[in-house]
């Protein structure tokens, strides 16, 4: 249960390797430092190729196989089998192979262009691990939340897949439907979510002026598109009386680097550090800030759905600008990739990590994430599981299901009594007094009608900013900062 925006109902991004998270080389050429690979810091990015006995032993395996096998062998399928034997021998979710439509798919998401269902994922130790929904998308409604692991697919388990697998069995025509299964912390079984697909180009950045010259910018994910955008708005707050600035990177999974320097350079005083890449030899690259800095306050807003560069953006305006930074733990991923397509030369791709980065003050983020200065927790019913429609909830029982369903209601304001997820009097009547307000039969029974008319009904609150704390701590926390600058003076 998650917030619309103006592309609801709409899938907005692919399940792609966790592409939108930070990147470092695309096409050949570093995003970081503006060098041809294999210049300045990615210096240890290299060619050796296959040394003869590696070659040979590959090459008697194919033959092998080629000779023996029972049914007829697919090539190009092996090759591309041993390619992603190696990426996953690695053992890091964010270093990958791409086959050709893949990879177009991946080209598609730097540009903010996608297909799917709306998500963003890793891969862990085998598991599918969902990294961010996007704002907007059918996953963000359907309540797909940061941290699930996909286990299954329209009843196709999902686990020991390689990723790219994995993410096929996801992707579909547009208009199908993708039956999720997901294991989420906290829950004791398994939770089924109906997804459908659909495409939409993204919009990545939205702004807002409220009341006092406090400006609101929400950033969804970093696109080649993002800093233009971001300045655009940000022009215009500025235009309108701007005083102090909310940047909301919450659900933000990342995106293309020297798109987060940009627009962290803005805020960061000239000479000041923006993030350092680290590189395997311990060599460090020091982005710093030509810009010149703001003279109105700053607050960013983060969840554990805010990732990569989202953490690049927060930790250099916290540790070099002085901003705030309000809500929840961020995800945690501080690791560089490159992405080469040309040198293989059939439209595949590898994305490798080759580096990672660092905050300004040179703490290393990867795994733990970064920790709000303002710790905020939204309301409980922001991130309820959705309710089971094939099962039918009435008094008596208990389940997961109904403690789902009494959290709606308390959210909504019917005060079942309880949110244990036993179905007792006081929740067969909140039930009642809700399908009476909702015109429905008022049975006490909760079926699917009444489900999704519960579902819907949050949504229109948790679309209210009035509900959203973080946000509104965000905005606070500014008039704070501006009613001080302005005793000063």
């Amino acid at each position: 249960m998650l917030k619309k925006s103006t592309a609801a109902f709409m899938v907005i991004a692919a399940l792609l390797c966790g592409s939108l998270l930070t990147l470092g080389v695309t096409n050949g050429y570093s995003l970081f430092s503006g060098q041809a690979a294999g210049e300045g810091l990615i210096s240890s990015v290299k060619s050796n190729g296959l040394q003869q006995k590696e070659s040979q032993k590959l090459g008697t395996a194919l033959s092998l196989i080629e000779g023996n096998y029972y049914e007829t062998v697919d090539r190009d399928k092996l090759i591309d089998g041993a390619v992603n034997g190696m990426m996953e021998a690695l053992g890091d979710p964010y270093s990958n192979y791409m086959g050709k439509e893949t990879a177009k798919q991946f080209e598609e998401s730097i540009e903010g262009s996608f297909s799917g269902i709306g998500a963003e994922v890793s891969s862990d130790n085998g598991k599918v691990v969902v990294v961010s929904p996007i704002k907007g998308s059918p996953a963000e409604k359907a309540g797909v939340q940061p941290k699930d692991i996909i286990i299954s697919v329209n009843g196709e388990s999902l686990d020991g897949l390689e990723l790219n697998a994995a993410v096929a069995k996801i992707r579909g025509p547009k208009g199908s439907k993708a039956t999720l299964k997901i294991v989420r912390s906290g829950s004791a079984e398994p939770l089924e979510l109906i997804i459908t697909r659909d495409d939409v180009k993204l919009e990545t950045v939205y702004a807002k002026m409220e009341k006092d010259g406090v400006g609101v910018i929400e950033v969804t994910q970093f696109s080649l598109n993002t800093g233009d955008r971001f300045k655009e708005e940000l022009s215009k707050l500025e235009k309108q009386g701007l005083k102090g600035l909310v940047i909301d990177v919450r659900n933000d999974p990342g995106g293309v680097l020297p798109i987060v320097i940009e627009m962290a350079e803005q805020f960061v005083p000239s000479g000041k550090a923006i993030v350092m890449v680290e590189d395997k030899d311990k060599q460090r690259e020091v982005s710093t800030s030509k810009g010149s800095g703001k003279a109105y306050p700053v607050v960013v807003l983060m969840n554990k759905g805010s990732a990569s560069a989202s953490e690049i953006l927060a930790g250099a305006l916290q540790q070099s600008a002085g901003a705030k930074l309000i809500g929840d733990n961020s995800f945690g991923k501080g690791t560089v990739q490159t992405s080469f397509d040309k040198q293989l030369g059939d439209g595949s791709l590898l994305k490798i990590t080759i580096a990672k980065w660092l905050t300004p003050n040179g703490t290393w983020i990867h795994g733990k994430g970064i920790k709000p200065d303002i710790a905020v927790a939204q309301p409980e019913y922001f991130s309820v599981a959705p309710i089971n429609k094939s099962a039918t909830l009435q008094y008596n029982m208990n389940s997961a299901d109904v403690k789902s369903a009494q959290v709606m209601l308390d959210g909504l304001g019917y005060k079942p009594g309880r949110k244990d997820g036993y179905f007792d009097t006081g929740t067969k009547n909140a039930v009642k007094k809700f399908q009476a307000a909702a015109k429905l039969d008022s049975t006490g029974i909760i079926n699917a009608k009444t489900a999704e008319a519960l579902e819907l009904a949050l949504i229109k609150i948790i679309q209210d900013p009035v509900n959203d704390n973080q946000r509104n701590k965000g905005i606070e926390e500014i008039r704070k900062e501006i009613k001080a600058a302005t005793s000063k003076k």
